[in-house]
């Protein structure tokens, strides 16, 4: 067997020629670069824009003309003992010893860099963003196409997923080792000089992806699955497309607005208040006219199909006074530095482009209060005090597509640790209970004649979690039977459904989620309502606790029940919380989260199949690890620290406690699952 010298890698001079060079290894090898770029970069990026951002970042790469070149302080590479046969050499390894060679090194390791960074966040950066790098502008860019990898089998799109549940450093690990041919210490070396925090440990989680076909991994990161200078176009979203054509254009209208409004203000500032330029008044009227709001009739929401808020009427003691609506359509307009502003994530707070829709107007706990209801998208809260000299607040909160349970109550005040509602007319029977007392019956809730209900507490911002309040309402006969339903207060004008599906039967269709009114929901929510405080203020339309899997336990027998928690956003994206609930004293003994993702489709009827595992302790002080799965889940197999497989949804294996075990799942339909984390 050869043995190559480790070699000092020769540097490209810091002159036009060195960019020259790179510009060279980057055009000779631009397939090789990029794939390696797309095969690092996340996963959760999407398809179509990881194809973009893999050219993207590659030919950002390049540096300008000029620039200072200079090789990576790592040795010549060698070829991988272990290597797959077929291989081929990595350029800078063995025959690419000149300056060629350390130039496609060199530019290796920038792109690599470039790809980590999309995944590598500072510590200041907000954890709900995209990393610094995801968020540049990027050139190529494609509309109206979307770029796919030609599709592999079912093997490819195993170790895709498989990538997709582990780091950046580890699939950067992983295609050195069997895309460059780099043997361990040269990419170790090359992780290094890339920044990550922890080579060998990315190494070691690579040597286990692909196992223990390890040469017909490097195939399938060969094979066109992976391959994204060879794809597939499709057209983007048609019906989407045309919707974003219409939001531009009402948001082009509006800036159009807001900026003769802008001009209207300075004019009015340059007359001195004395009535010599345009008020705001006057340039959105009658927009902002409270004799052109919109009201609807009171017994309307009894003869439509739309139940939602375009069926409330105007309620409250002051829904003819001019003079409140007035400043209040004012203060949205064009609030002034002495107006709160508030808004839940992905509400715009723009001026109406129409007359909105008036849902109250009255005196709530000391303060003059104000709904209003804009183009079936927002509900807008104003309240001003009643008396000193506080400022007004205006609240800002999604609305779009709201029905008979979402749009069926609004915050209209929050004094301290408690709130008061506004409910919808169809609201036929108003009662409060605690999640965390589930056989504890609802205490009735006593309801203004203009739908305002008494003070309900509110659940523990922090601290401790001794209770959870909800209300109990029950919709009319006239508009649906026996239907009662349970909403949450998270700290959003628009109080969040909480909903329950039941455990899979045996031989029975999947379940759907249903009214959290019944015993099993009451009794899953009670040992999960806690977790719902993770979900304060960002926007959460519903919740549903899924009751995916139930579970045997080890040593005896006793069950265990496995939850997804999701969290549906009034703008869209979902975050899920996978909880275990083990053999517990009492009945609101909180269950343990597992699993805890933002941003994906996961436990909704667009992700329809979970794996999930955990450590646990028996009471004989062994450990565990527990997996269970959806229906679809026929066998589970563990690698990694331990290894074991099970037919059927649930899996358990003696393991160390802090055992750093990957666990797989095969579906009924074919394909693979990895665990959520």
């Amino acid at each position: 067997m050869p043995i190559h010298q480790p070699q000092q890698l020769t540097a490209v001079r810091p002159d036009r020629t060195g960019v020259q060079q790179a510009e060279a290894a980057l055009v000779e090898h631009y397939p090789r670069l990029v794939r390696l770029a797309y095969v690092v970069l996340p996963p959760a990026l999407g398809r179509h824009r990881r194809v973009l951002a893999a050219h993207a970042l590659v030919q950002r790469a390049l540096p300008p003309a000029g620039s200072s070149v200079r090789g990576p302080r790592v040795p010549a590479q060698s070829r991988r003992s272990d290597a797959p046969a077929g291989a081929e050499p990595a350029p800078g390894a063995g025959q690419d010893r000149g300056p060629s060679g350390a130039a496609y090194t060199w530019m290796r390791l920038r792109v690599l860099r470039a790809a980590l960074a999309h995944e590598r966040r500072p510590r200041w950066w907000p954890g709900r963003l995209p990393a610094p790098a995801a968020l540049r502008p990027t050139v190529p860019v494609v509309w109206g196409l979307r770029l796919f990898p030609r599709a592999g089998g079912v093997d490819e799109l195993a170790l895709d997923r498989a990538l997709s549940a582990v780091p950046g450093p580890v699939r950067a690990a992983f295609a050195l080792e069997l895309l460059e041919g780099l043997d361990e210490r040269a990419a170790r070396a090359l992780l290094a000089e890339a920044e990550v925090v922890d080579p060998a440990g990315a190494l070691r989680r690579a040597a286990r992806l692909g196992r223990p076909d390890r040469a017909g991994a490097q195939a399938m990161l060969r094979s066109g699955e992976f391959d994204p200078c060879t794809v597939q176009t499709r057209p983007s979203d048609l019906l989407r497309r045309r919707h974003r054509v219409r939001a531009v254009a009402v948001a082009a209208a509006l800036c159009v607005v807001a900026g003769g409004l802008a001009v209207a203000v300075e004019e009015g500032a340059r007359g001195g208040g004395r009535g010599e330029g345009p008020s705001p008044a006057g340039v959105f009227a009658p927009v902002l006219d409270p004799a052109e709001l919109m009201r609807t009739a009171a017994e309307q929401w009894a003869d439509t199909s739309r139940v939602d808020f375009t069926a409330w009427p105007a309620r409250g003691g002051r829904t003819d006074d001019d003079g409140l609506l007035g400043r209040a359509l004012r203060a949205w307009a064009g609030p002034s530095d002495a107006v709160r502003v508030s808004t839940t994530p992905g509400t715009v707070a723009v001026p109406p482009a129409q007359p909105p829709r008036l849902l109250f107007a009255g005196e709530v706990d000391g303060a003059a209060v104000v709904l209003f209801h804009d183009g079936g998208v927002r509900v807008v809260r104003y309240a001003e005090p009643l008396s000193g000299s506080g400022g007004a607040a205006l609240d800002f909160a999604r609305t779009d597509d709201a029905d008979v349970t979402t749009g069926a109550a609004v915050v209209v005040s929050r004094t301290g640790d408690s709130a008061r509602f506004l409910l919808a007319p169809w609201i036929d029977g108003t009662t409060t209970r605690d999640l965390l007392a589930p056989d504890t019956p609802g205490k009735p809730l006593e309801v203004g004649p203009d739908g305002i209900t008494a003070a309900v507490d509110r659940p523990a911002a922090g601290g401790g979690c001794d209770s959870w309040p909800v209300l109990q309402l029950r919709s009319s006969e006239r508009i649906v039977e026996n239907h009662a339903f349970l909403l949450t207060d998270l700290g959003d004008p628009a109080p969040a459904h909480l909903t329950y599906t039941p455990k899979p039967g045996r031989g029975a269709p999947a379940r759907q989620p249903r009214e959290a009114t019944g015993t099993d929901a009451l009794l899953a929510w009670a040992r999960t309502a806690c977790s719902l405080r993770a979900l304060s203020g960002s926007g959460v339309r519903a919740v549903n606790n899924w009751a995916f899997a139930e579970q045997k336990l080890p040593e005896g027998g006793a069950s265990a029940g496995w939850l997804c928690t999701r969290a549906d956003t009034w703008r869209g994206p979902g975050r899920v919380l996978v909880q275990f609930l083990g053999p517990a004293a009492s009945p609101t003994d909180p269950a343990a989260v597992v699993a805890d993702r933002d941003d994906t489709a996961l436990c909704s009827r667009f992700g329809q199949h979970v794996l999930a595992g955990t450590h646990w302790k028996a009471a004989s002080g062994r450990w565990y690890v527990l997996a269970a799965g959806s229906r679809a889940v026929t066998r589970i197999e563990a690698s990694g620290a331990v290894r074991g497989a099970a037919g059927g949804p649930t899996f358990a294996v003696r393991a160390p406690r802090d055992a750093d075990v990957e666990l797989t799942a095969s579906l009924r339909e074919g394909g693979t699952l990895t665990a959520v984390r």
